[in-house]
């Protein structure tokens, strides 16, 4: 199923900028940084939230009504230093904010956590979740952390250690965290991904040199395994997964040599999407188009074009056949369904302003115009 091109306006009231100067390439200042990964989410009322972040903390938009077009925002929620920050949420929609925080100088220090446990409600107390080092030396040296929520609630917080390998902590039964562990690994590089299936079980891919390293849970809140290497190169920081069957991933990314997109579920073979080359974080939502169980995905291209594809859910081998949009983005896009099932399209235009364009109810992947948030 092919996706129709987005159609965009140009007005534009409140700025964003794009992502840091260093990910983006672009010099702004200030400027507002997207959060790594899916930054627009649903809550338990049907409502959707778009969260970014700048200097003065995190930034939040949110739906008025659910499904409805009009949204409240930005509104500013203090927040530490951070690096970076990404956002993990669990079935119960409690969404769980996980940061980088850095000293005055830029260096890392250790991993904050923080939640809003329900739509355009307070965010709690940013509080520590440590580091994996206790000498200073190798404190700083901790990549970007991911994490992702288990069936019963418990956050799994995964991020590179100062050897190469990967560090893990977890919420007990009681919230409270246990230790670090070392779940070996090597040359694990930025843009790890952690998934949670419906049952509850996680699974986390490291992207690492030449490999792409993975952990399962072979039962929700179960110990993490290391599976075998998957043989793929992937460009950091590209990589998504998605549950596309029950209890199975599907994951996407961008090859590290071509900027090509690829796609692979674990114990098959990989499969070339087309439509690359791409840069940034992949997005990647399953939706009902038409009837039919689809899998839609968005991506940045090198100079900032926004592109956009369908396809049958695990029938990327049949094709998949990417739409130029008339949008353009100094960042990654971002995806989700809103209350009525419509495909919503989140991104920052490069005059700097957040946009929405929402699915219509025309056959296929038809988009309405982006709007100005």
């Amino acid at each position: 199923m092919g996706a129709r091109s987005v159609r965009t306006g140009r007005r534009g009231r409140h700025p964003v900028s794009d992502l840091e100067a260093r990910d983006a390439g672009v010099a702004t200042a200030p400027r507002t940084v997207l959060v790594d990964g899916p930054w627009i989410v649903m809550g338990k009322d049907r409502r959707l939230t778009v969260f970014a972040r700048d200097g003065q903390g995190l930034l939040r938009w949110t739906q008025r009504a659910a499904g409805g077009s009009e949204w409240a925002g930005p509104h500013t929620l203090p927040a530490p230093r951070l690096s970076h920050l990404s956002l993990a949420q669990g079935a119960d929609g409690f969404v769980h904010f996980i940061g980088r925080r850095v000293s005055a100088e830029g260096h890392a220090t250790g991993v904050v956590h923080a939640i809003q446990y329900q739509t355009g409600r307070p965010v709690t107390e940013w509080k520590p979740v440590g580091n994996p080092h206790k000498d200073a030396a190798s404190a700083r040296r901790i990549g970007v952390p991911a994490a992702a929520v288990s069936g019963s609630g418990r956050v799994h917080v995964f991020v590179a250690n100062a050897g190469g390998g990967v560090s893990t902590r977890s919420e007990d039964a009681k919230g409270a965290w246990g230790p670090w562990r070392d779940l070996q690994g090597s040359d694990a590089y930025e843009g790890a991904v952690a998934v949670a299936a419906a049952s509850g079980r996680i699974e986390y891919l490291a992207p690492g040199a030449g490999v792409a390293m993975r952990w399962q849970q072979e039962k929700p809140d179960g110990g993490l395994d290391r599976c075998l290497d998957l043989q793929i190169s992937v460009s950091p920081g590209t990589a998504s997964g998605l549950e596309t069957a029950q209890d199975r991933f599907t994951y996407y990314w961008a090859d590290a040599a071509t900027g090509g997109l690829f796609a692979h579920r674990p114990g098959t073979w990989v499969i070339s999407l087309g439509g690359g080359p791409a840069e940034g974080r992949v997005a990647a939502l399953r939706a009902w188009l038409d009837g039919y169980d689809c899998t839609v995905l968005a991506h940045r291209t090198p100079d900032g074009e926004i592109m956009l594809a369908a396809c049958g859910t695990e029938k990327e081998g049949g094709g998949v056949w990417w739409s130029r949009t008339v949008e353009r983005s100094p960042g990654p896009p971002a995806l989700a369904c809103d209350a009525e099932g419509r495909v919503v399209l989140a991104l920052v235009g490069e005059d700097g302003v957040l946009r929405i364009a929402r699915q219509t109810s025309e056959p296929g992947l038809a988009m309405a115009p982006s709007v100005p948030v």
